[in-house]
């Protein structure tokens, strides 16, 4: 009996582990499936959509070997593209900005660029990159991300399909690191040659947190106020490519209040503040060039045909500006100079910066002329006639130019040039409608709360880092230079 008993046991434990064993048969895609899946990765659409039947549902269980995995090319031209962007401020911007300064000031720029990078990297890790494109809360939701990806907590390797189906979230979240390090690393062109390097690291870091996160948030999170292609729900339905808010807006107006708080250098407007190697300032100019198409064309977060307009458009409008703001000054002063030639590639390079995935050829020739034109009366007449001192001009090209060129960006986009234009989301908010027609009004709804979130925002951490501490070196330290003063060495040992 009681082997009787011990053989049924058994065979009851046999089938029943047999049974938890056996897992349930998942379903199989066919063919079909499969190989639209895989044209999704070539048109750079979501290959879930590949898996829906007749009634576009997705059946539970259902997948095939592309969802939810990076794709090579894509993923491979965002990691380029991240590189690049770095490449623009270390050593773009360093070198650039390096040569307009006096030869005594020369190390205290590529120290703040060094500076800067460092620190916005750990605030990225930290709680940065969670702020700006994590989703957001019931209350401010559109201002700010949450705080699901504090500490790059679960940004794997996998794509975070609100921003991309193809490219990895690990890989979208450095590209996106490299627009926050390059934005305060701009200002530090505007108080040039007499800001205190704790002054300007303290600076960036409350900045950061009051100004930057919280336009990139709105200009491009999932669920950001002023999103137009990527928020179906946006209360203003704007269109900004690759950084006319958050980049050139927050930099330009944000370096004209900071040097209206610090002050104008010391015999400002009574002797020449002449750049010590326009040789530095023309590699440098190069080298920001080069680096801009990881910036622009890499916004598009894929190795598509929205990126290679953006290429596009961003080389004609560069070159384009380029010539325009020397030809203006020949006819004003008689004479094209290479300061001339390199101030119009970055201005026509900042117009076309928020337009260039929604222009077309024609629209990047004209915003190129403006981008050229615009930006030299605003450094050559505006800063005359208002004399503040804004020492590398950092307003008069990235806050001129990139206010324009996000106005029209809303006259000249074109829907047959970017499908989000008159597809998906922008079809759900109306977008298509506005495309030629008051897309325009949007955009100046955008510019104004820019403007109002970076001007306020910036007036209340500059005047923050005042009372805690001397913004400015001394009168005699201004006279030595900041590189003995601050860093102790010299860029030249003569």
């Amino acid at each position: 009996m009681r082997l009787a008993c011990a053989g049924a046991f058994a065979v009851l434990s046999a089938g029943t582990a047999f049974s938890a064993a056996a897992p349930e048969p998942q379903p199989t895609p066919t063919v079909e499936q499969r190989l639209a899946a895989m044209e999704a990765y070539f048109q750079n659409s979501d290959p879930s959509a590949a898996l829906a039947d007749a009634q576009g549902h997705i059946p539970a269980g259902l997948t095939t070997p592309v969802v939810g995995v990076p794709g090579p090319g894509h993923n491979g031209w965002v990691m380029l593209s991240a590189a690049l962007v770095l490449f623009m401020t270390l050593p773009g911007l360093a070198i650039f900005y390096g040569g307009l300064v006096r030869r005594k000031n020369v190390l205290s720029i590529l120290a703040q660029c060094l500076g800067v990078t460092s620190l916005v990297t750990v605030i990225w890790w930290a709680v940065g990159y969670s702020l700006a494109f994590a989703p957001g809360g019931p209350v401010l939701g559109h201002i700010f991300g949450g705080l699901d990806y504090a500490f790059l907590r679960g940004v794997g390797s996998a794509p975070n399909t609100t921003y991309s189906p193809w490219v990895s979230h690990n890989v979208f979240s450095m590209f996106q690191m490299m627009f926050a390090i390059i934005t305060p690393a701009l200002i530090i062109g505007a108080v040039a040659e007499r800001m205190r390097f704790q002054a300007m690291l303290t600076f960036v870091g409350l900045w950061m947190f009051v100004v930057y996160l919280p336009v990139v948030h709105m200009a491009w999170g999932g669920d950001g106020l002023m999103n137009g292609v990527g928020n179906p729900h946006a209360p203003i339905r704007a269109l900004d490519f690759a950084g006319g808010m958050a980049v050139e807006m927050a930099s330009g107006w944000s370096s004209l209040i900071l040097c209206l708080i610090v002050g104008r250098r010391i015999n400002y407007g009574k002797e020449l503040f002449a750049p010590h190697s326009m040789v530095f300032c023309m590699v440098g100019a190069g080298m920001l060039w080069v680096g801009w198409y990881g910036f622009n064309a890499g916004s598009a977060v894929a190795s598509d045909g929205i990126a290679s307009n953006a290429f596009l458009t961003t080389t004609l409008a560069g070159a384009v500006a380029s010539g325009a703001w020397a030809l203006a000054e020949w006819v004003v002063r008689g004479k094209a100079s290479v300061l001339g030639f390199c101030s119009g590639i970055v201005a026509g390079l900042v117009a076309i910066t928020p337009a260039c995935g929604f222009v077309n050829a024609s629209g990047a020739i004209l915003i190129g002329l403006l981008g050229g034109l615009v930006p030299f009366l605003a450094v050559y007449k505006l800063k005359a006639w208002l004399k503040y001192d804004d020492s590398l001009d950092v307003f008069g090209v990235h806050g001129v130019a990139g206010t324009m060129g996000l106005l029209l960006t809303g006259l000249l986009a074109d829907p047959a040039v970017n499908a989000h234009l008159t597809t998906g989301a922008a079809v759900q908010n109306g977008l298509a409608r506005l495309v030629g027609n008051g897309l325009w009004l949007e955009q100046v709804k955008a510019i104004g709360v820019t403007f109002l979130v970076v001007t306020v925002g910036t007036a209340v951490v500059a005047y923050a880092v005042q009372a805690m501490m001397p913004m400015r070196i001394s009168p005699e330290e201004e006279d030595s230079g900041l590189d003995i003063s601050e860093h102790g060495e010299e860029g030249y040992i003569l």
